[in-house]
């Protein structure tokens, strides 16, 4: 048993393993080759110039190297600087040639020359159902997948929870209740945006052309929506602008001008 005056005891915390390594003064290796770029350039331009050219180059190479206010050095600190102004002074100045891609309806024609339609439905929780429900649910989703038509292209992505269909509504009520209001709704959006939701995008083809065709592809996609809402989700058929950023999401390229 230790002694009362022996103190509190101490425990030794092991040094971080993902810390830099040093390489003499340098904070590491990569700043150590840094100042070795800096001092190269001097030497091949001192022959050039002037031979003291070189002393210049030595000593600001050094201090970049070496002097890391805020954990950053400085030349990487201007070079972001400068980065970031270039891209305000560009902004808006390059414009695409051509006319741009209008997407109309739910229908788009692809580059390749097929047609496509999206369903966009979001997630819904199973965790917490019985197996039973589970059970039933793949048996229905795999027989939906099954009558599908032609080809059919699933893509899953994740997107921040949307806090409206949970905010208080706003009525009229006194200065208290207001702020108490406020903070609430402030405290679910801030959990809103923490938590994600899954989006599942589902998309149909067809290769035939023609109004027949086109035609037979908004029933398919009508058909397939009325089958997710049988399930129990809420599907939306995207068209016009929606349709066309989700058909460069999976990757699709549009062709040139109207579809």
């Amino acid at each position: 048993m230790e002694s009362p005056e022996a103190g509190a005891p101490v425990v030794e915390l092991p040094e971080r393993v993902d810390r830099r390594i040093r390489l003499g003064p340098f904070p590491s290796a990569r700043d150590a080759l840094k100042f070795v770029g800096y001092a190269a350039t001097g030497a091949v331009l001192a022959p050039f110039l002037d031979p003291f050219v070189w002393v210049p180059f030595l000593v600001v190479g050094f201090t970049v190297s070496v002097w890391r206010p805020d954990g950053e050095a400085v030349d990487e600190r201007a070079a972001q600087w400068l980065l970031f102004q270039f891209r305000r002074w560009t902004k808006g100045s390059v414009t695409p040639r051509g006319p741009l891609t209008t997407v109309r309806g739910s229908v788009v024609r692809l580059a390749s020359g097929r047609r496509v339609t999206i369903v966009r439905t979001e997630g819904t929780p199973l965790a917490y159902r019985p197996p039973s429900d589970l059970a039933v649910l793949f048996e229905r989703f795999r027989e939906l997948l099954r009558a599908s038509e032609g080809p059919l292209v699933v893509r899953s992505t994740t997107v921040p929870l949307r806090a409206d269909p949970v905010l208080p509504v706003d009525v009229a009520c006194s200065d208290p209740e207001h702020a108490a209001r406020a903070g609430y709704g402030e405290l679910v959006s801030v959990l809103c945006r923490r938590r994600r939701s899954r989006r599942v995008e589902i998309s149909l083809g067809s290769g035939q052309s023609g109004p027949e065709g086109e035609r037979r592809l908004e029933e398919r996609t009508r058909s397939l929506s009325e089958q997710l809402t049988s399930l129990g989700l809420r599907p939306v058929i995207l068209g016009d602008r929606s349709l066309a950023e989700s058909v460069r999401a999976f990757g699709w390229v549009l062709p040139r001008g109207s579809p």
